[in-house]
């Protein structure tokens, strides 16, 4: 629940915070190095030409300076390094809080000429302090940088990795993915590299942001007492209001200042910052720099009267506390400075990237509101239709999509005719809903020995065991089903029996649908048509297009078993699916032979539609019809001939609950779209159990599993190979082991996805959940569409 909380603050916050972070990390870094590019686009004035004679002393300075310019000067900045030109700054007038700055030359006192670019960098500054809208502007950067500390700390939580220690899962970025997953993957690990930076620089940013921080830094890092700390905070505040006009100039004595400015730092100065206070009788500040000092920003400080120079305090950096000398540094530590060139760098560079993480994090933001769109549009029951007609209920109950597919298509049938129509799932049909029908089509499949669909075993036992007028409804029922099974349609001939019983009128005998059978499926269109007077469409069935063998590659050579392999297929221009979304095949490109499905272990935006596919053999040593066609005959590059099918009641769900998978075998296939989805959107709850015969040779996809396992993307991997010790040990015992485990991600809740054999695996699985669970939970699972299987 707290990561699911964590995730939607990171993106709200994200996409209303992160344009502004972009523009102030551009600006930082355009600014972080505005001395050095001043001074290469300005050779001939910020570079001034030393003298033997040395500079001259600050009351020479000021004299010549005021001479010059007929204006009071309030501060002086001089660095004796580099031959670089001194700053000058002059009072400001009345109303205004800063005076103008000149550069000039501190070996002769002359005022330098202005230095071009001097107005943009201007610019960047208050466009990364103030976004260029004064006091309005700060508040919005001094909540944005709130917020990078808070993307900071919660994008860490949210992507901690299992194996912490691996620091692969933290620093590498998979240059093989592709899509969402690819953004996804470049946000959290570029936020990882440049992690240390922004807390950094977002932590010291606050300092200037808001009082309340700069007070608590000072009273938590500071070396005088908290009393001490609070007057001169509140000193500082009383100065520096803003508006402020001096009362009267203050009267200085330079040479005093200087000669306890040169007995305070020694023949170690390197450069000083004298500020005058803004009016008479308040001390004067220097800060002065050592050539010895730790970074260019470790500062000592002076408090002295400016007519006597006489010293009030002297704090050196080198005398404060660990903590005192970190407050002291907070810009050195903003911009890197105090870890010197590299520091500056790196700072710059992470600033740069700013603008990366508002792109990948709008994009995925879009990506998933497209999604959202798409699936809405998708569930979206109501097609409009002529005035005045009534509504048509097209119900169905679905295993692998064939049956919702059909329901669709019969809905487009009946829209033709301008008929209102509305498609809904038997799961969420209730009692109410049927009985103010009139006219009904029920579209329905028989899972295993005449069972309902997972989905439809709710409204089985909500309303097939209970009784209902209505003697208004008139129907239709088309039932799939597979007649190497006894029950043959057996749920769908219950619902029939049901309506009839109910009083409802059927409108012409069920159309009962072996495997698929195109005939049948023919006859259901020409029903309708007859009862509607809709001309049927041109096809009920998707048209087979052509697609290309890649790449095949044996996933377990050396296995006791049936070999088994990973096939890459080319797709055709615009096929797009989802993940738990089937592939089916015609094998030899024989119309006549009944359709190859296989679930599909890749998404679009891995660039290929993959399948696991083994390879079986008949006792004769035949191949397989489908499994040989791909395993075996089909050539690289050559075209087979196939299509997709929806299967939306095994697609992941929408939200990031934890999510358990179970498989077996080449089952592996449609939990490994699963897991890709729920990477790409970035829920990383997953806990994978799968099993096959040996580790050694059978093990699939090992190296892939394994990385997400080290980058917590699977929070869990269990497996059962049956064939490594004396007994079997298979999917549903490792389940059973893990029985408390089981019941804790069900209470945060977890949705269960099963993919494989229902012969073994899958009723092993559901055996252990009735045993573990009980009916009552197993069915509650059921309904709630926490429990799926796609299973053969």
């Amino acid at each position: 629940m707290l990561k699911k909380v964590l995730f939607q603050l990171h993106w709200f916050f994200g996409i209303s915070a992160g344009l502004v972070l972009a523009l102030m990390g551009v600006t930082g870094a355009l600014y972080s190095f505005e001395g050095e590019i001043m001074a290469a686009l300005n050779p001939q004035v910020l570079r001034v030409e030393s003298r033997d004679s040395g500079m001259l002393t600050p009351a020479e300075l000021v004299s010549k300076i005021q001479a010059a310019e007929g204006k009071t000067v309030s501060g002086l900045w001089l660095d004796s390094r580099d031959n670089s030109a001194a700053r000058v700054f002059f009072t400001p007038p009345a109303g205004e809080r800063r005076g103008p700055m000149r550069y000039f030359d501190p070996y002769s006192g002359e005022l330098l000429a202005e230095p071009s670019g001097q107005q943009f960098f201007g610019l960047m500054l208050q466009l990364h302090r103030f976004l260029a809208m004064g006091e309005t502007g700060q508040q919005i950067t001094a909540a944005s940088t709130l917020a990078l500390v808070f993307f900071c700390l919660s994008g860490l939580y949210l992507r901690w990795p299992r194996k912490a220690l691996n620091w692969r899962a933290w620093l590498t970025l998979d240059w093989a993915k592709r899509g969402r997953a690819f953004k996804w993957d470049l946000h959290a690990v570029a936020g990882t590299w440049c992690l240390v930076f922004y807390l950094c620089a977002s932590l010291t940013g606050l300092y200037w942001s808001y009082d309340w921080y700069r007070e608590g830094m000072t009273r938590l890092l500071g070396d005088a007492p908290a009393q001490q700390q609070g007057k001169r905070d509140g000193s500082r505040a009383s100065r520096s209001g803003r508006g402020e006009a001096p009362v009267a100039p203050p009267a200085v004595d330079y040479d005093a200042v200087w000669r306890s400015l040169q007995d305070a730092a020694g023949p170690q100065l390197v450069a000083w910052n004298l500020r005058l206070a803004p009016v008479a009788g308040k001390p004067a500040t220097v800060f002065y720099l050592l050539a010895d000092a730790e970074h260019p920003r470790a500062l000592n400080q002076l408090r002295l009267d400016p007519l006597s120079g006489q010293v009030s305090r002297h704090e050196r950096y080198v005398d404060k506390s660990f903590s005192a000398q970190l407050l002291a540094s907070v810009y050195a530590l903003h911009t890197g400075e105090y870890f010197g060139l590299p520091g500056r760098i790196l700072m710059l560079l992470a600033s740069a990237a700013m603008p990366l993480f508002a792109i990948t994090g709008w994009l995925l933001y879009l990506d998933r509101r497209r999604k959202k769109r798409a699936i809405l549009r998708a569930r979206r029951g109501l097609v409009e239709g002529a005035t005045g007609q009534k509504n048509w209920l097209i119900g169905f109950a679905s295993q692998s999509g064939f049956a919702e597919q059909l329901a669709w298509q019969t809905a487009g049938q009946l829209q033709a005719a301008g008929l209102p129509v509305t498609v809904q799932s038997l799961a969420s049909l209730d009692e109410r809903s049927l009985s103010q029908a009139q006219n009904a089509l029920f579209v329905v499949s028989t899972f295993g020995d005449g069972q309902a669909p997972d989905s439809a075993r709710g409204f089985e036992r909500r309303l097939l065991e209970g009784e209902l007028a209505l003697g208004e409804l008139s129907y239709a029922v088309l039932a799939l089903g597979d007649r190497q099974y006894q029950q043959f349609c057996g749920f769908a001939r219950r619902l029939h029996g049901w309506l009839t019983r109910q009083g409802a009128s059927s409108l012409f005998a069920p159309v009962e649908v072996d495997g698929g059978d195109v005939e049948a499926l023919a006859s259901w269109r020409r029903q309708l048509t007859a009862l509607t007077g809709a001309a049927a469409l041109p096809t009920l069935e998707r048209p087979f297009a052509e697609w290309r063998l890649l790449a095949r590659e044996c996933l377990n050579p050396g296995s006791a078993g049936a070999p088994t392999f990973m096939l890459r297929l080319q797709p055709p221009e615009g096929a797009t699916w989802q993940a738990g979304d089937l592939l089916e095949v015609l094998p030899r490109n024989d119309g006549e032979v009944a359709v190859r499905e296989y679930s599909i272990a890749s998404l679009p935006s891995d660039g290929a539609l993959e399948l696991i596919v083994r390879q079986e053999t008949h006792p004769d040593g035949s191949l397989g019809l489908g499994s040989g066609w791909l395993c075996h005959e089909l050539e690289l590059a050559q075209a087979l001939r196939a299509r997709l099918r929806r299967n939306s009641s095994f697609h992941p769900p929408e939200d990031a609950r934890p999510l358990i998978l179970l498989g077996n075998g080449t089952g592996l296939a449609g939990l490994r779209s699963l897991l890709k989805a729920r990477i790409a959107a970035g829920h990383r709850r997953n806990w994978l159990l799968f099993g096959e015969r040996n580790q050694a040779h059978d093990f699939y996809c090992r190296d892939e599993l394994h990385g997400w396992l080290a980058s917590a993307e699977l929070e869990r991997l269990d497996l059962a190979f049956s064939r490594d010790q004396t007994h079997k040990v298979y999917v549903q015992d490792r389940l059973r082991e893990s029985a408390e485990q089981l019941r804790d991600w069900l209470d945060q809740g977890a949705a269960i996805y099963v993919c494989g054999s229902l012969a073994g695996m899958a009723a092993g699985v559901d055996d252990v959940l009735h045993e573990q669970l009980g009916e009552t939970t197993v069915t509650d699972l059921i309904e709630q569409g926490r429990y799926r299987r796609d299973v053969y």
